[in-house]
This record gives structure tokens, C-alpha cells and sequence, in this order.
């Protein structure tokens, strides 16, 4: 397990995402909010208060909170390019199938790149959408790469990971989960989320940093795809090299350059789990009745290594960013 405290966090304050992202969610047909799930065996095995896992395995007819950050993106982007458009995108498997989602919806065509980790059942979701997929023998960043090489003239690149020069639609991408946060309606003292490029932890500490609650937020990631804790620990924006996990949603070797500044000022702590920590907890959660895959199930991981590391109370109150249904 990998560690990172950061001491100063809560109290760096930044300002909010745009109110209108809410108001697009909540005009879509098949809105609504996702389900804030009491889970009392938790809270006990943990010793805190209350633990709520905030179930993400039914956004917008999708198995994953993707869609919220992908089509508020695309939202934008296109009234910015009128016109025929193609989308564009790389992706470890849910942000790729919600950006083709909105293209079918939007009777647009839709590339996918994937790298080669990428399951058969994930590549068959994405293809079911109507998108064009295109596996890169390589890893996720290489399947970024092709992706941004590709999308050229009235091809529009909707990434959810920024680089130098490609930092406006990440910056929608992330403005658009601020909806998960918004609709959470209890004051809670951690909030746990994962983290790849870091996109949804950006979300997460833009919104606490920006309110009066200020909770203590804790971010997890694969330890063999530790890009954003490595950083932190090293004080610097590093890429890593990755290899297979079945986190697959966070197997992502470089942080998103939106997401690095705001999480070294306002992320309180990082940790690393192990795979097995992370189908643990997928077993049960399942067992609970909640639906989450590795990638989801890791913000439990993550709180039971580091819980001995945290300033928790049998008062406390922790919520739990659970991100996607469990696999099938």
C-alpha cells in the first residue's frame, strides 16, 4: 500500500462547477438521481457512524457515471462545431460506450479506441452502440494517442483526460460529474472516490472546496497503476508505466494535467489496493445488494486499508463513490 497525506487540503478553496450542468442532467429523459445506499454491516466492520455508497450502476441507461461527465462535453462542444461531426474517443471500456450512446442519440457516428486490456464484453458494449472500434496493441495512453492523432478537421476528440493544448472539453468532462456530488443531500465527514486520470476526484474536490462542507476526501487507485499518488508523493506530475488490473476503469498511467493541480491542493489523502482487495469488495458489496465492478468497488478497498490512517469517529459519516455496475 502507497500513502499520501496532505494536511493543508481542506482548507483550499476553488470555485464551483457551472449551475447549468444540473439543469441539462435534469432535462434529459430517463434523469434521475442515483441512489445514496445506507449499508449499516459497514459502517460496524469499520467502526464510523454511517457508510453510504452512492450506486452508480444505472446512470442514464448505463452501467457507469460516465455518461454525466461525456454528454454535458458534448453538450458543448458541439454548439461550438455546427455541422456533420464524428466523435471521438479512447477509453478503458464506460466512457467510450457513453460517448457512443450520445452519438447514436444524436444520429452522429462515433470512433472508439481501446487498448488491448479492454475484455471482449466491454469492446461487444461500445460496438452495440453503433461505434466504429479500433483496438490499439498497447496501453491506455497509446489508445489516447491514436485517438487524438485521428481526430482531425470534423472529427471532435471528446477525451476525459487533459494534456497541454487539450484541456477544454476534459474541463466540461469533469464540470458535468459535479451532478453525482450535487445530488448527495447529507453533510458528510470522508468521501472516497477512485481514481485514473483523476477526472471524478477533480469533480469531487471542486465541489467540497467550493461549498460550506468541507469533508475529508480520499482518493484509490490500482497499485499497479498508481499515476496520481505517485505524483503526489513525488511533487510532481509523473507517468507510470501499467500493466493488467482488473480495475480496468483505472488503469491509466498518466493524470489528467486538469486534474494534478487540484488534487495536490485539495485531495487529503491517496492510497493503493491490490486487486484482490478490489474483487473482495465487489464480492461484498454484491452481497449487499449493490452492484459495483472492481473499478467502483476499490473506494471500499481503499477505506478499509487506509481506515487505521484516518481521523474517523463513531459519528462519522463516510460516502462511498461507487462508478459502475458490476461486470457480466
Amino acid at each position: 500500500m502507497r500513502w499520501y497525506n496532505n494536511p493543508a487540503a481542506r482548507a483550499w478553496r476553488t470555485t464551483p462547477a457551472p449551475e447549468e450542468v444540473l439543469a441539462f442532467h435534469q432535462s434529459l429523459p430517463g434523469y434521475r438521481p442515483t441512489p445514496l445506499t445506507p449499508v449499516p454491516s459497514l459502517a460496524a466492520e469499520l467502526g464510523v457512524g454511517r457508510v453510504l455508497v452512492k450506486d452508480e450502476s444505472q446512470r442514464l441507461g448505463l452501467p457507469a457515471f460516465k455518461a454525466l461527465g461525456a454528454w454535458w462535453a458534448i453538450h458543448r462542444t458541439l454548439q461550438d462545431h455546427p455541422g456533420p461531426v464524428e466523435l471521438v474517443t479512447a477509453t478503458d471500456g464506460n466512457h467510450g460506450r457513453a460517448v457512443a450512446r450520445r452519438a447514436a442519440m444524436l444520429g452522429l457516428p462515433s470512433h472508439v479506441f481501446v487498448p488491448d486490456v479492454v475484455s471482449d464484453a466491454a469492446i461487444d458494449a461500445i460496438r452495440s452502440e453503433g461505434a466504429t472500434v479500433t483496438v490499439v496493441p498497447d496501453s491506455y495512453d497509446a489508445a489516447v494517442a491514436e485517438a487524438a492523432s485521428y481526430a482531425v478537421d470534423n472529427r471532435l476528440l471528446i477525451q476525459d483526460s487533459a494534456w497541454p493544448g487539450y484541456e477544454e472539453v476534459p474541463q466540461h468532462i469533469v464540470d458535468g460529474y459535479s451532478t453525482l456530488f450535487r445530488e448527495i443531500d447529507v453533510q458528510p465527514d470522508l468521501v472516497v472516490v477512485p481514481m485514473g486520470v483523476g477526472s471524478i476526484a477533480q469533480a469531487a474536490v471542486t465541489h467540497y472546496r467550493s461549498g460550506s462542507s468541507a469533508p475529508a476526501l480520499l482518493g484509490v487507485e490500482p497499485a499497479s497503476a498508481s499515476c496520481v499518488t505517485t505524483s503526489l508523493l513525488a511533487g510532481e506530475l509523473v507517468t507510470v508505466p501499467t500493466g493488467k488490473t482488473v480495475m480496468a476503469g483505472l488503469n491509466c498511467g498518466t493524470a489528467s494535467t486538469l486534474a494534478w493541480p487540484v488534487l495536490r491542493s485539495g485531495l487529503d489523502y491517496s492510497v493503493t489496493v491490490e486487486d484482490d482487495a478490489a474483487l473482495q469488495a465487489t464480492a461484498d458489496l454484491r452481497a449487499l445488494g449493490i452492484s459495483s465492478g472492481p473499478s467502483g468497488a476499490a473506494t471500499l478497498a481503499g477505506l478499509r486499508a487506509a481506515r487505521d490512517r484516518l481521523d474517523l469517529t463513531p459519528d462519522s459519516t463516510v460516502i462511498l463513490i461507487s462508478t459502475e455496475a458490476a461486470q457480466t
